[in-house]
Formats: C-alpha cells, structure tokens, sequence
C-alpha cells in the first residue's frame, strides 16, 4: 500500500455508527479487521439486521456508485478496521481489489433482495388490514341502516 492509501485506513471503536440509514456519504468501506452490522429500520419499532459483515467485505457501495442515500444503517460490531475509498480512489481500489468488485455487486444484490422481502411482508400486512377494514366498515355501514330504518 502507499502513503496514500495508509491515509484512508481508519480504526473505528465497537458500538459506532459509521453508516446511517437516509444519509448520504460518497465512502464505501472495506473491512480489513472486525465485523459491522447492516440494520434497515435502526432504532425504530422495525428495526431488522440485514447481516453482519466481516474481513474483506465492503459496504456503503450505494452512496459511492449510485450518490444514493444509504439503504442501510452500519455499525460496527467490534473494534474494526476499514479502508475507506472515495470516489477519486474507485478506479485505484478496483485495479488493487478485483475480487471485491463480484463481492459488491453480490452484496447490493444480497441488499436489494432482503429489501424487496421486506416491501412484500409491508404488503401482505396492508392488504391483511385493508381486508379487516373492509370488514369493519361493511359492519358499520349494516348498523347504520338498520338503525336508520328502524327509526
């Protein structure tokens, strides 16, 4: 590695949020020691791990190919070590890591999979209530026209 690429090589203490959720932030990271969670939902009544990803995993690919919001929110599990790349090194860190770039286009795959899952249980459970609505306002559409009628 050279100066420059010691220089993007960060020590990030166990419990930190290097990564939220809706916000946008143009580094992807690659784990070179320790572990991170992916969560979808962190801090909320729905909150759901997507996984945890170890050495020679990269995650923040979203913000840095696509300057999306991040899908995810990622924490590191542990003490970690990470090489963080920005978009002016991209070119650099896919001639050094070829074999990371099949790992990442698996990993937004992996992530567009579990988020689709996802889409499809908030619809099965809107349709589940959408049907028990119906159900309710049937019922209080018979009262009222029995009690119309019995006026």
């Amino acid at each position: 590695m050279n100066e420059s690429s010691e220089r993007n090589i960060i020590t990030i203490s166990a419990e930190k949020i290097i990564l939220k959720e809706g916000d946008t932030d143009y580094d992807m990271y690659k784990i070179l020691k320790g572990h991170v969670e992916l969560y979808s939902c962190y801090g909320t009544e729905y909150e759901s791990l997507l996984g945890i990803i170890g050495p020679g995993a990269c995650f923040g690919e979203f913000g840095l190919l696509l300057h999306k919001p991040a899908p995810y929110t990622a924490i590191a599990y542990s003490d970690i070590i990470v090489y963080k790349v920005s978009e002016e090194k991209i070119g650099e860190f896919i001639r050094d890591n070829q074999t990371n770039v099949l790992q990442m286009m698996k990993s937004m795959a992996n992530s567009m999979m579990t988020m689709q899952t996802h889409i499809n249980q908030l619809n099965e459970e809107l349709d589940e209530k959408n049907k028990i609505n119906k159900r309710i306002v049937g019922r209080n559409k018979e009262m009222l026209k029995r009690y119309i009628y019995n006026v």
